[in-house]
């Protein structure tokens, strides 16, 4: 819907619709015939991996035609193929994120987010809860089913419940593994496909000019709070201010990623944590400078909340700490910005 609002003029060919696919599948030539001579448009190719070999005729059709391409994917699954043609120094590569606050505006409902996430439809469907269980059987459809990604469904459909319960947390792929009686490189396997299928992010360990012995597992988060939210099993035992917990710190990330893509501030981002337990929960990199965040469900700030910024400073004295609490008021305190999570979803751009 975007890429169509944003080429109105371009022709459109979506690759799920089953006679396109069929057709460019069967000789990837004749998108060629669909275009006409005349054209000078752009053309949108909605799904693009379903059919990779479509890349070599769009290869030629810039080449001998100049055209001007538009391609859209949800996974870079069949893209990883050795012998796909990426079309290297000819495309730009942009991605888009589930919406961030600053596009909301006035719109934007922390509190609705906390449990539904920022996909366009969450935030505006009447129902959200039911679109993302629609969301989430669609992926296993659609994505994983159907694309032959993995023979054994309930399996997977098991890891996911199990990867959900990883929000946030280091990962440890033989627990899991043994949570879902599967073996561990079935999981290991089943991680890449949420990674290639962009469902869910990696974040590494931060470690420049480490001088305390830190962990070396990678944090995972599922890309969406909503999706991590309906994922996550729930019951009378379960804490929902835990799963908000969490879903905050997923929210303040999918935000920082997002806008940091967008504004091209080329940040790396990481979390650091030592063996003893310090942390921080992300850590951003790059020519902005070096900043440390941590992020609190909490209105209340205790003193030992400040613990793994304090130890980051020791090791980075150049590092801007910032404490995001559920709070209503921005002060400074040992050398840390504390800042309401909502006025940083507002003002992140001067935050960070």
């Amino acid at each position: 819907m975007f890429v169509r609002n944003h080429y109105p003029n371009g022709l459109y060919f979506d690759i799920l619709d089953a006679k396109n696919f069929n057709e460019f599948t069967a000789d990837p030539s004749r998108l060629s015939d669909r275009i006409p001579e005349d054209f000078n448009d752009w053309i949108i190719v909605d799904e693009i991996q379903k059919v990779p070999a479509l890349l070599n005729e769009i290869h030629r059709l810039i080449e001998q035609r100049n055209l001007h391409f538009v391609l859209t994917g949800s996974s870079s699954r069949r893209l990883k193929n050795k012998n796909v043609n990426l079309l290297a120094g000819r495309c730009l590569t942009c991605h888009l994120y589930p919406l961030t606050a600053s596009e909301q505006g006035n719109d934007f409902d922390l509190a609705r987010a906390l449990d539904y996430g920022q996909l366009p439809l969450a935030c505006t469907s009447a129902d959200p809860e039911l679109f993302l269980q629609s969301y989430v059987q669609t992926y296993l459809q659609e994505e994983i089913q159907l694309e032959g990604l993995t023979r054994n469904l309930p399996a997977f459909t098991r890891f996911l419940e199990a990867a959900s319960f990883s929000q946030g947390s280091l990962l440890n792929i033989s627990a899991i593994a043994r949570d879902c009686a599967v073996k561990r490189k079935v999981v290991e396997n089943y991680f890449s496909i949420l990674r290639d299928t962009l469902i869910s992010y990696e974040i590494p360990v931060f470690r420049k000019r480490a001088k305390r012995d830190t962990t070396q597992s990678n944090k995972y988060y599922f890309f969406d709070a909503g999706v991590f939210r309906t994922l996550r099993p729930t019951g009378p035992y379960d804490s929902d201010s835990e799963a908000k917990g969490i879903a905050l710190e997923t929210l303040v990330l999918q935000e920082i990623i997002a806008v940091n893509s967008y504004k091209r501030w080329n940040y790396s981002i990481y979390y650091w944590r030592t063996r003893l337990g310090k942390e921080v929960d992300f850590v951003l990199y790059g020519k902005r400078g070096l900043k440390a965040i941590e992020v609190k469900l909490s209105n209340r700030i205790r003193s030992k909340d400040f613990n793994g910024l304090k130890q980051f400073k020791q090791e980075y004295p150049e590092a801007n700490l910032i404490y995001l609490y559920s709070g209503s008021r921005r002060f400074n305190e040992h050398d840390v910005e504390v800042v309401p999570v909502d006025l940083f979803f507002k003002q992140v751009d001067t935050l960070i």
